[in-house]
């Protein structure tokens, strides 16, 4: 069994599917036994299980800045 990867909060990835604006880039805006997406483009947030999350996943095209205070 593969170990999935370590998603964080205002990471940007890409789905394999695009959305239906046409923009294929999602920030990650919650992170828990369920993923909350915004859309890049147009800001609409979908929710999804970490399962159905991981399937659907292309790559992360940006890692978000982890300020340490």
């Amino acid at each position: 069994m593969a170990i999935a990867p370590d998603y964080k909060l205002h990471d940007i990835v890409e789905m394999k599917k695009p959305h239906a604006c046409g923009a294929n880039s999602w920030e990650i805006t919650r992170v828990g036994a369920d993923i909350k997406l915004s859309c890049t483009n147009c800001g609409r947030g979908i929710m999804m299980s970490r399962f159905d999350f991981n399937k659907r996943i292309k790559k992360i095209l940006q890692v978000a800045n982890q300020k340490e205070e």
